[in-house]
């Protein structure tokens, strides 16, 4: 698990060391922009929306949507993180906080139409995934939405292919989704495959 000064040293960096991955299609940020671009359009979709982004980094998914008049609120365990990010959203809701111990109060008292999380969750043990995913489930608004765009996987075959090609560059410490593993436990999760190690999953209210 990657704690948060390792995250305040690595946040100047985070976008330009991702952008690598993602143009090279590489494991772990192969198809990064597809799944910020798939969960931008469909938070779009629904102007003026309260928007829960756990794990924001520096914003660059939630910085577009603020732009865009939506009401965002957000959760880091980077002090460094939260400060870029605050430079670009200076009216954003925006806590430190380790979401691995749940949401901070604040959070907790609101309603959102989405809760998302763009490559946060994996930092989660599965065990701690099934407890904090019902929780922000009962802070969603009717009809509203979590999307999760993160490394994942639609079966365990396809995980260790893609471990395999990596190599020594597979980061052991990560617990990705596998999808055929989670629809067993969540109901109504729907997955949309965006490269080989990439993805977003949709979870209803």
């Amino acid at each position: 698990m990657i704690d948060d000064k390792q995250f305040d040293l690595w946040a100047d960096g985070y976008d330009k060391a991702v952008s690598v991955s993602d143009e090279e299609n590489t494991y772990p940020f192969a198809g990064y922009r597809k799944v910020l671009g798939y969960i931008y359009e469909m938070v779009m979709k629904k102007p003026g929306a309260d928007v829960l982004d756990i794990g924001f980094g520096t914003g660059v998914l939630t910085t577009k949507l603020y732009e865009h008049g939506f009401t965002i609120y957000g959760q880091d365990f980077s002090k460094r993180m939260i400060e870029l990010a605050q430079e670009k959203m200076p009216d954003a809701h925006l806590y430190q906080g380790d979401f691995s111990k749940g949401l901070c109060e604040p959070l907790r008292q609101q309603k959102y139409d989405f809760i998302i999380a763009t490559y946060a969750l994996h930092h989660l043990l599965d065990e701690e995934k099934k407890e904090f995913l019902p929780a922000l489930r009962d802070l969603l608004k009717e009809n509203g939405r979590i999307l999760i765009g993160d490394v994942a996987f639609e079966t365990g075959n396809d995980l260790e292919k893609v471990r395999h090609e990596a190599g020594k560059g597979w980061d052991e410490e990560e617990c990705y989704f596998v999808i055929e593993e989670w629809k067993e436990v969540v109901p109504n999760l729907s997955f949309v495959k965006l490269s080989d190690c990439a993805g977003v999953l949709c979870i209803g209210k």
